[in-house]
């Protein structure tokens, strides 16, 4: 099987993880529009009816009609969820019920306006991100968008029209669409429907027409949304054409392909090519073939800076092992759908053409539809020839040492059993130290092995010995084959060695990129993984690590770099970190910095920078996997972040709920007595009675918040003492004001004395007989009762009421819980001021259900050691 034949492992396995991706994920359609106005919102509408008609359970997420009317016509018929409705600075906002569709578990999910930002407060900031949830739980999800919002297009949609664009969507949500759905109109047809009131009405459409939306602005947005719709259906076919190996090129687009190298040479067809992808207005690919051969330092420098003048030129650089330049470059151009190759006129000799296969010639008479370029050199770009001295000094002379003391040991080793074996076993004596030299030697070295063990074996062993002639014609035609088989031997075992090396090489790589997804993985929080991956980068490079993250001051190193940076290290790095390019050693920009800074980028926002001490420039091999390290991480702090916000989101979300409710509780609270008091206090002759309630209602609602207040900031200490069980219940039950009818007490006899802070255990005790007369009341009494369980003391409050709703146990003890058909009345803090005052004292309280009906509230308290009177202590 060819090299052009042969599956490519890295594109098995990028296969292989798409599908893993995907699997379980919902289909994300998007409608896709240059501007609005265009029947996005419409064309989805419609779709969706169709999906609807076809048994699909359809359900309507949000959508933004804008007054109108053909839009909302298709609404009618259509399950639409309600919102939910945010509170923030006095406002209420209108946001899509993420939980509710999750709950609900549609087909299809419309989601209108893919980049609009979420009111404060929601659980995402985004709504890309409520989409993301969608379809990680498997729903189907129709969207809009349009081409300024996407984010790769944002400035340049600013420079063409002026206007900054805010809201934007990262290009990695593009790719997770299944389909992208272009909604067209010309320039004029949007114009007249501006014109028309069918987009924005009154002044604004005047407006809009005057600027956003003038002629050249749409024309040129149209071309972006026209590029970016074609970009993603040429990355589909090519995907197509790699699952179903179809060879190609299918010529639905042009698509360049140059091939580089460390020479000279390299920096003219880059250029070259990318002029001609310019006048041709095609994508264009700048492929590396890693050989076998270690590269020299410089020239690594030199390809790490013609791969990096690509990237700046707007190529896509692929950096791919092999042996063979004219089959590595038909494979990618084959899994790529190029349609030309752009390739270097030969610059050697015509010898070489007899031993060394000629790419290009290769390339001509196997590329099929392909067409080949090839670009003479000029003399300025031609390598300069080595002198006899360079050539020297390059020579590897220790491996030609080896390969001649090789070659003298087997001889003197053949010649003391030549006797006994004669010359023809003597061949196989030198055939097997040329194979064993070929798997420790040189390429150049094991050749000369070869030659030089054929030479001795005719002038030593061949008879008439101590010449080269060679008498008997079987005798020659055995040194004939023996030469030739030595030195094809001897070529192929080095040739394995150096794919060895390359494959150890890239598996080397591999199991790095590994154990940093690995350490990501298993990281809780951010900084719990950086000391992870500073240290493996440190262990593989050799090197001294440090990160910088942003924050509010702009950039910050972490304290987990191991390194302290100078004030040049500071200003490279916040250099690399608002331009988003590598700065430092082996780069154009400052390449007399210490390290190299590498930023970290997700989308179009720069997260920080990754700063590497290298002793040497770095190899292009250790560049790219520099480059995936710095991506990695870079994901994995963009992904804490919006975690971070949602986490936050979500608790101001809670605080707000909690604020709102704790304002309306104690408005009620103080606004009923305070209105008691005022209308008792207007009567002629004010009743005592009814102002002492008031005011008594007054002071437990401040108490309870003082308390609630006192016990979150730890001020509540309880103070300890020796207390009788039964005396605290009946403290307890006197506290909240319960009429000796209405409760049973049951104490148990020999209970032991216990320290506790007895207004603490009676305030605690208070609280459940008050939750039981307001919510556990009927024609019973409430029963309390003390007793002990074995190294516990236990306090029960049992009423015989309706009882818990299920689920309820635990709600009850939280702050501003009020149950279902609650009546007016009560802050909610009660029973959550008990349990805090119970677990001062390293107990427990909890609440269930009986099985005759009603609730029991429990108090269970730690006995401990028994009270010792003074006389005891002493003795």
């Amino acid at each position: 099987m060819s090299e052009v034949d042969r599956p490519n492992p890295d594109e098995i396995l990028a296969r292989m993880k798409r599908e893993e991706t995907t699997a379980g994920r919902g289909k994300l359609k998007i409608f896709f529009g240059m501007s609005p106005g265009v029947g996005k919102t419409y064309a989805m509408l419609q779709a969706a009816r169709q999906k609807q008609a076809e048994g699909c359970e359809v359900v309507i997420g949000i959508v933004e009609t804008h007054g109108r009317k053909e839009t909302e016509a298709l609404l009618e018929g259509m399950p639409i969820m309600p919102r939910s409705q945010i509170e923030y600075r006095g406002t209420t906002l209108n946001e899509m019920d993420l939980d509710a569709i999750l709950t609900w578990h549609p087909g299809l999910a419309v989601v209108d306006e893919l980049a609009h930002t979420n009111a404060p407060g929601s659980r995402h900031p985004k709504r890309y991100q409520d989409l993301l949830e969608l379809l990680d739980a498997g729903i189907n999800v129709y969207t809009t968008l349009n081409v300024q919002h996407v984010a790769s297009r944002s400035d340049v949609v600013r420079q063409i029209s002026g206007v900054s664009v805010h809201e934007t969507v990262p290009d990695s949500v593009l790719d997770l669409a299944d389909e992208i759905m272009l909604v067209d109109l010309t320039p004029d047809q949007l114009r007249s429907r501006l014109a028309e009131g069918k987009v924005y009405l009154g002044e604004r459409a005047e407006w809009a027409a005057k600027n956003f939306f003038r002629e050249s602005n749409l024309t040129a947005l149209r071309e972006m949304a026209l590029r970016l719709v074609a970009e993603h259906v040429d990355r589909d076919l090519r995907d197509i054409m790699s699952e179903e190996k179809i060879a190609g090129p299918w010529k639905s687009g042009d698509r360049l392909l140059v091939a580089v190298s460390a020479s000279p040479y390299s920096e003219r067809l880059i250029r070259y090519t990318r002029r001609l992808a310019a006048s041709m207005e095609a994508s264009w690919i700048v492929a590396n073939i890693e050989r076998p051969r270690p590269l020299s330092q410089e020239e690594q420098t030199r390809l790490t800076r013609y791969l990096a003048l690509a990237r700046q030129l707007g190529a896509e650089v692929i950096s791919t092992p092999g042996t063979d330049v004219g089959e590595t470059l038909l494979r990618i151009a084959h899994q790529h759908n190029v349609t030309q190759i752009v390739i270097g006129k030969p610059l050697g000799t015509r010898w070489r053409s007899f031993w060394k296969r000629d790419p290009l010639h290769w390339l001509m008479r196997h590329s099929g539809n392909i067409d080949i370029h090839m670009i003479p050199s000029d003399e300025s770009s031609e390598p300069q020839r080595e002198t006899i001295e360079e050539r020297l000094a390059r020579a590897p002379w220790r491996d030609f040492g080896i390969a001649l003391a090789i070659a003298v040991a087997v001889t003197a080793l053949s010649l003391s059993i030549f006797d006994y074996t004669g010359y023809w076993a003597v061949a196989l004596f030198y055939l097997l130290a040329v194979v064993l030299a070929a798997t420790r030697l040189r390429r150049w070295p094991t050749l000369f092995l070869a030659a030089l063990s054929a030479l001795l074996w005719d002038f030593l062993f061949i008879p008439p010995r101590f010449t080269f002639y060679i008498t008997h014609f079987h005798d020659f035609m055995m040194f004939g084959a023996y030469f030739v088989i030595a030195l094809v031997i001897g070529h192929l075992a080095t040739q394995l060695r150096e794919r060895e090396q390359s494959e150890r090489r890239r598996e080397e790589r591999a199991t790095a990129l590994y154990r940093l997804t690995r350490a990501l993985a298993a990281s809780r929080d951010l900084d719990e993984a950086l000391p992870k991956v500073l240290t493996l980068i440190k262990n593989f490079f050799q090197a001294d690590v440090a990160v910088w993250l942003r924050d509010e001051s702009g950039l910050s190193q972490h304290p987990a770099s191991m390194f302290s940076p100078s004030s040049k290290d500071e200003s490279v790095a916040i250099w690399a970190f608002q331009k988003k390019q590598s700065a430092g050693k082996s780069t154009d920009t400052l390449p007399d910095a210490e390290g190299l800074y590498l930023p970290l980028v997700t989308g179009n926002r720069a997260e920080g920078v990754l700063t590497v001490r290298l002793a040497h420039p770095p190899t292009l091999e250790q560049r790219e996997l520099l480059d995936a390290f710095a991506a990695q991480l870079a994901v994995f702090v963009n992904k804490e972040r919006a975690l971070q916000e949602s986490r936050e989101a979500q608790v101001a979300r809670q605080s707000q709920k909690l604020q709102k409710t704790l304002f309306d509780s104690v408005s009620h609270e103080l606004k009923t007595p305070l209105a008691a008091i005022s209308a008792a206090l207007q009567q002629p002759q004010p009743d005592r009675a009814e102002l002492q309630q008031a005011v008594g209602r007054l002071t437990r609602t401040v108490d309870h918040l003082l308390d609630a207040t006192r016990l979150e900031s730890g001020l509540l200490q309880p103070v300890r003492e020796w207390c009788e069980p039964g005396e605290l219940v009946r403290e307890a039950v006197a506290l909240a004001g319960l009429k000796e009818q209405y409760v049973k007490v049951t104490i148990a006899k020999n209970l032991p004395m216990i320290s506790v802070d007895a207004h603490l255990i009676e305030q605690a005790l208070g609280a459940l007989l008050s939750n039981a007369a307001a919510h556990g009341m009927s024609d019973q009494p409430i029963e309390v009762s003390a007793a002990r369980d074995d190294s516990m003391l236990v306090f029960s409050v049992v009423d015989h009421g309706p009882g818990l709703a299920p689920g309820e146990e635990n709600k009850v003890f939280e702050k501003f819980y009020r149950g279902p058909g609650t009546p007016a009345g009560g802050l909610g803090l009660g029973l959550s001021i008990a349990r805090q005052l119970v677990e001062a004292h390293s107990g427990e309280i909890v609440a269930q259900n009986r099985e005759e009906g009603g609730s029991r509230f429990s108090i269970r308290l730690p006995i401990g050691e028994p009270m010792r009177l003074p006389s005891e202590a002493t003795a």
